[in-house]
């Protein structure tokens, strides 16, 4: 199912109410960023600098965490990873993400919006039709920093300066790794130059990174959207391995096989 919205709808889901279901949604640091999730996208990567990847999906039951499907491989930020702004607390060590820095925000984030070309999707997710009026901005000194716009709301002058286009077919040569995907909510309180126009999408190919995205295959993406259920509260989570070993208790993380 989808929800096809209005050009200013569109600019809400993505912006303000974005804003406030992070904010309301924040868990005490001492519960863990997964205290009330029951359904995990979890991406680990070999290192801080790794482009690449492995998606597994995970989801709570009776207190539990039990895999679903197979794991997939993805890519991220072509310079690799580094602490984002989400439902975690602040950790003492690593790389922090920086707007342009080519790396993909590491750490523990609410699911948003699912967005695309069609004019809906097969998705429990809440979904917005993008048309070739919409962008994301990704200038920092912008008051529309970290939003999806409609140009035709807010006028061309405010979109002016964004290298985020969300048509990309239209805008950049037919391009279609917005065809499918949804928004990671990193830096959901848009603060200036932290990183912005974080999405799970579409890849070019298994072996091209991203400018700080979650990229993957069609099967992977629509198998990803056809599971995600907002009403079991899903998180996403990316972390380098040794992150992912560190955090795995106070997280309250799933074990992974060894060899992950």
């Amino acid at each position: 199912m989808g929800l096809r919205r209005s050009a200013m709808g569109r600019w809400l889901a993505f912006g303000l109410a974005g804003l406030m279901a992070a904010c309301a949604h924040v868990p005490s640091p001492a519960a863990g960023p997964l205290e009330a999730a029951g359904q995990l996208v979890l991406v680990t990567t070999p290192d801080w600098n790794a482009d690449h990847g492995t998606l597994r999906r995970f989801e709570r039951r009776d207190g539990a965490w039990h895999p679903i499907g197979d794991a997939t491989p993805v890519t991220v930020g072509r310079k690799g990873t580094a602490w984002g702004l989400g439902l975690h607390a602040s950790q003492p060590d690593g790389p922090v993400k920086r707007e342009g820095d080519g790396r993909a925000p590491a750490g523990a984030f609410e699911i948003g919006t699912a967005f695309g070309y069609a004019p809906n999707a097969d998705t429990a997710l809440p979904y917005a039709a993008m048309d070739a009026s919409d962008w994301c901005i990704d200038v920092p000194a912008s008051p529309l920093y970290n939003r999806i716009v409609d140009a035709r709301d807010v006028g061309e002058p405010a979109v002016e300066g964004s290298t985020e286009p969300m048509r990309r077919d239209l805008h950049a040569g037919g391009d279609q790794r917005y065809r499918l995907g949804f928004v990671i909510e990193h830096n959901a309180q848009a603060v200036p130059g932290a990183g912005s126009c974080i999405f799970a999408h579409l890849w070019k190919s298994p072996t091209d990174a991203t400018a700080g995205c979650t990229a993957m295959a069609d099967p992977a993406m629509q198998a990803l959207l056809d599971w995600l259920d907002p009403a079991r509260e899903p998180v996403f989570v990316l972390l380098p391995i040794a992150e992912f070993n560190r955090l795995q208790p106070t997280w309250q993380l799933p074990v992974l096989e060894p060899d992950a």
